[in-house]
């Protein structure tokens, strides 16, 4: 059930503000100097940006260029699943993974199945899964007899080859989404120096049964560079994994994320691997079935929505956001697998509840923004982050986007260091960023801008002067009234 913590107030200041947004983008004022500059250096027109400036507590507007623009918003959807999901389930909710012993134990034998049945649970890594089998071994279970049974039912996701969005199949954020999805069906290759045998050690995580790795790969002198094309992999489907080049010694100790090549086996061939390392025995398979109508014997709970959230936002996880996304369509229909399309709708509807006529210059697409025909205005996006300054659960929203300076993806950042919080996004052809700003008068500051060009990754130090300029230059009074910049990038 949708949540009533928003206020009415707020939804009609959304739904009216429209009007006044449109009378300030239709003074065509001219972007600061700074920000044109950085356009005109990365061959960016500056039709290719848009961007929307709000005070945030009265989401009066401040300043806005082409904001009603649809935009291919990329990870800067992550904003409104999270926002949706912090409303419709609150920041304390967890999700579970129900467990059944389906049969008496005795003498450490479960005479039996061992059923788990997901729930859409972004975090299933494999230390919880492993905590999940260890409180099997608690329960008295060193062998299963029968089966290890996975109910998967929870989601309806047509199946689609891993690599179609950009070809990048073996890349962890092209993981698709599942009910029952363990540790992002990925795999990490650390590598480690070891001089004096002249050869990088090679470590895997998480133990797959059945899987072949080669342990160490000779050492390259020189710069450290492109390590991974150095090493010359092939990650094969059959579980082979070799590495036919060299890791250079300059790079120390680094790690690798790799998608399994082989998604559809991963989960079986994951707890067979992790089952017999604890020293388990399986006389059955893994494969997946129904779960039993009977109470489960225990529950595995997910950490709160607050944390995931802080997770997907500070480091823009796609895998996790599609998971979020599907999981408010579950919670709307309990009961019915939930489907893309029943979770794109579930957020559009409560995006028009939120902000009225504005929603109609959203479109979205998916959960986490990895999309072609995600479409959103700045005024839009920038209304539903003021939206939500005024609500209840503004702090964990803030908190859960990255810091400049600090950390998650703008932890390199030298912009706006520890006064803003802003989410990032970008595709191919896509940059842009969003979220609240502290100027030093005091006053928080909402800003969504993106660029959408070919260009559009030289165009990064063109946000950066938007957002030096909104900071240093913004109207010091809450109260003044709505502007945009002047030709000399100066308040009117």
């Amino acid at each position: 059930m949708l949540r009533r913590s928003a206020l009415p107030a707020v939804v009609r200041q959304a739904a009216g503000g429209l009007a006044l947004v449109a009378a300030v983008a239709a003074q065509a004022a001219a972007l600061p100097p700074a920000v044109r500059a950085a356009l005109r250096s990365a061959g960016v027109p500056e039709e290719a940006l848009s961007a929307t400036l709000l005070d945030a507590a009265s989401g009066r507007v401040l300043a806005d260029w082409r904001g009603d623009a649809p935009r291919n918003p990329a990870s800067l959807a992550k904003l409104l699943t999270t926002a949706a999901a912090l409303e419709l389930l609150g920041p304390a909710w967890r999700w579970s993974t129900r467990v059944w012993l389906a049969g008496p134990v005795k003498d450490g034998v479960l005479d039996g199945a061992l059923h788990l049945e997901g729930s859409g649970d972004p975090k299933l890594v494999v230390e919880r899964l492993w905590l999940l089998l260890r409180r099997l071994q608690q329960l008295g279970v060193r062998e299963i007899r029968g089966d290890i049974v996975l109910d998967q039912s929870a989601f309806a996701v047509p199946e689609t080859p891993p690599g179609q969005f950009d070809g990048e199949a073996l890349r962890p954020y092209n993981v698709q989404p599942a009910a029952l999805l363990l540790n992002y069906r990925s795999v990490v290759y650390t590598f480690v120096p070891d001089p004096a045998a002249a050869v990088a050690r090679v470590l895997v995580e998480p133990p797959l049964a059945r899987a072949q790795t080669e342990r160490s790969v000779p050492l390259a002198a020189g710069a450290c560079g492109d390590w991974r094309g150095a090493l010359e992999a092939s990650f094969g489907a059959d579980g082979r994994t070799r590495f036919g080049g060299r890791y250079p010694l300059a790079c120390g100790e680094q790690s690798w994320a790799v998608a399994d090549p082989a998604p559809a086996s991963y989960d079986a061939r994951l707890l067979e691997g992790l089952w017999h390392e604890m020293g388990g025995v399986l006389g059955g398979r893994v494969r997946e079935g129904a779960a039993p109508a009977a109470p489960p014997s225990f529950e595995l709970r997910s950490p709160t929505l607050a944390e995931v959230v802080r997770e997907i936002n500070k480091f823009s996880n796609n895998v996790m956001a599609e998971q979020l996304l599907l999981t408010l369509a579950a919670e709307a229909e309990p009961g019915r697998p939930a489907t893309p399309q029943a979770a794109r709708a579930t957020l559009q509807r409560w995006l028009a509840a939120r902000l009225g006529e504005a929603a109609a210059e959203i479109n979205v697409d998916n959960g986490s923004g990895l999309s072609r025909e995600a479409r959103v205005s700045t005024r839009a996006l920038a209304r539903l982050l003021a939206v939500m300054f005024a609500g209840p659960l503004m702090p964990e929203l803030m908190a859960s986007l990255p810091l400049a300076g600090s950390d998650g993806t703008l932890r390199r950042s030298r912009t706006a260091v520890g006064r803003a919080h802003l989410k990032t996004g970008s595709l191919r052809d896509v940059t842009g960023v969003a979220g609240y700003m502290l100027p030093p008068d005091g006053r928080r500051l909402v800003l969504a801008a993106i660029v959408n060009h070919p260009n559009a990754k030289a165009a990064r130090p063109a946000l950066e002067a938007l957002v030096q300029w909104a900071l240093a230059r913004a109207p010091q009074r809450a109260g003044a009234a709505p502007e945009t910049a002047n030709p000399n990038g100066n308040p009117p």
